[in-house]
């Protein structure tokens, strides 16, 4: 496992982070849904202090609802910065890509991809003097047809965020990839009604990925 003992780990993103946590974002056994929300994030927790309850680590969730790579832009010092935790993740591109879609007539709430690329880049950099690792996570969409628009348009923004792991030293978690391999077997529609907010199993899969990084499976 390459998560140091006894240090935070914290995770930044949408409302597949975001998943209806508490207000602290912290394991809290009088909030609802424990603090860390339903997601991914309480799965990893989970599986972590079962698996691993020497390492005694603090898992924080800073994921919000309907966010984009603009928005952890104007957050980031709080968040992220200010929290100084040992290991960042980092899973954003989502609602960047979605609002180019579902809302075509907006065009001041859609991210372009040179946007996004810039300002994930400017995001991990300023990150890096205060952490010290990075897992940087694709954005997914699930439907294996790669020819779809959305998911092609999804599968860009996942390059980008490949090349700014690989450009700063951070571990690249491909979530999509870990999508597709289930897409062999299942329907999207058995994962998540809109093909973006996932049930147990999409988290799941979600988690696995992330714990695969840390060196947990």
């Amino acid at each position: 496992m390459n998560l140091p003992p006894r240090s935070k780990l914290l995770f930044i993103g949408d409302s597949i982070t975001d998943c209806g946590r508490g207000t602290s974002g912290e394991a809290a056994p009088w909030e609802p849904n424990f603090g860390l929300g339903q997601g991914f994030v309480s799965m990893i927790h989970g599986w972590l202090g079962a698996a691993h309850p020497e390492a005694a680590l603090r898992i924080v969730n800073k994921g919000t609802s309907g966010h984009t790579v603009r928005d952890l832009a104007g957050r980031w010092e709080t968040d992220v910065i200010a929290e100084k935790p040992e290991t960042l993740c980092i899973m954003i591109g989502i609602n960047d890509v979605w609002r180019q879609f579902d809302s075509p007539h907006r065009p001041e709430i859609r991210v372009a991809p040179e946007e996004f690329r810039a300002t994930l880049a400017n995001l991990v950099a300023s990150a890096k003097p205060h952490v010290g690792a990075m897992h940087l996570a694709s954005p997914y969409f699930i439907e294996p047809n790669k020819q779809d628009a959305m998911r092609a348009r999804m599968d860009e923004f996942g390059a980008i965020v490949r090349e700014t792991a690989a450009k700063h030293g951070a571990a690249f978690i491909d979530t999509q990839a870990a999508f597709d391999r289930v897409l062999t077997h299942v329907h999207p529609a058995s994962l998540a009604w809109d093909r973006i907010h996932p049930g147990p199993t999409g988290h799941m899969i979600i988690a696995r990925a992330f714990l695969e990084s840390f060196g947990c499976l």
